[in-house]
C-alpha cells in the first residue's frame, strides 16, 4: 500500500478528527452541564449553597453554545455525517449477527460509529427539552432579563414543566456517567484523546475508521 494511502498506519503526522472551535464547545459545553448537575443536585441530598444565580447562568450559557453549535454545524460542519442512516442499522445488524457468532465482522464506520450517533441523539434531545423547559422556569425568578412572574403559567401546565425538567436532568445525568464511563475506557481513549488535542493517529484511523467512508483531505492531516 502506498504511503499516501489514507488508511496506511506509517504516515508521518496525525489525522484530525476535531478542530479547535469543536473541542472548546466540547469542554465549555461540559463545565455549563456539570455545573447545572451540581447545582441541581446537591441541594437535594443537602449540601447547602446559593445555588440559583450560578444555576440560571450556566443554563444560559449552556444555550448560547447550543445555539451557536446548532448554527455553525448547519452551515459550516457536514452535519449529515451525525445523522443515523440507513447504512448504519444495517451495520449494528452485521455486528449483532457476528457477535452472536454468525456472519462475518461489521464494516468499519465512517468518522462517527453508530453508537457515537446515537448518543449524540439522546443527548441533544435530552439538552434541547432540558432548556426549553429551564428558560421557561427563569421566568419564576428574579434575573436582569424581566420581572419575576410566578403566574405566566397555570400551576397544573408549570407542574407539567417541572415534571419534564426533572426528568430531563436525571437523564442528563445518567447519559454523563455514561460518556465519562467509556470516555475513560482503555481501548476509548484514543477518542478521548482525539477531543483533548483534536487528532488521532494513522494507525487508529486504519483501524477504526473506513476510509471510503471518511475520507480525510489534505486540512484534516498535520
Amino acid at each position: 500500500m502506498s504511503n499516501e494511502s489514507p488508511a496506511s498506519t506509517d504516515q508521518p503526522g496525525h489525522v484530525i478528527r476535531h478542530r479547535g472551535p469543536e473541542r472548546l464547545y466540547h469542554w465549555v459545553m461540559a463545565i455549563s452541564v456539570l455545573t447545572l448537575l451540581g447545582t441541581a443536585f446537591l441541594p437535594i441530598i443537602g449540601v447547602k449553597f446559593a445555588w440559583v444565580d450560578a444555576h440560571w447562568i450556566a443554563g444560559v450559557v449552556l444555550l448560547g453554545l447550543v445555539l451557536i453549535h446548532i448554527v455553525r454545524a448547519t452551515i459550516w460542519l457536514d452535519v449529515w455525517s451525525m445523522m443515523i442512516g440507513p447504512r448504519d442499522i444495517s451495520d449494528a445488524w452485521h455486528a449483532a449477527r457476528w457477535t452472536l457468532g454468525a456472519g462475518d465482522p461489521p464494516p468499519l464506520p465512517g468518522k462517527y460509529p453508530l453508537l457515537q450517533k446515537g448518543y449524540h441523539a439522546a443527548i441533544a434531545l435530552t439538552v434541547l427539552a432540558l432548556l426549553a423547559t429551564g428558560t421557561m422556569m427563569m421566568v419564576r425568578i428574579d434575573v436582569p432579563f424581566w420581572d419575576r412572574n410566578p403566574y405566566w403559567l397555570s400551576p397544573p401546565t408549570w407542574g407539567i414543566v417541572y415534571v419534564i425538567h426533572d426528568l430531563s436532568a436525571m437523564m442528563v445525568l445518567a447519559l454523563v456517567m455514561v460518556h465519562i464511563y467509556f470516555g475513560l475506557r482503555p481501548e476509548k481513549l484514543w477518542i478521548t484523546r482525539s477531543m483533548i488535542l483534536g487528532w488521532i493517529t494513522h494507525a487508529d484511523y486504519a483501524s477504526h475508521h473506513d476510509p471510503a467512508r471518511w475520507k480525510v483531505d489534505k486540512g484534516e492531516r498535520e
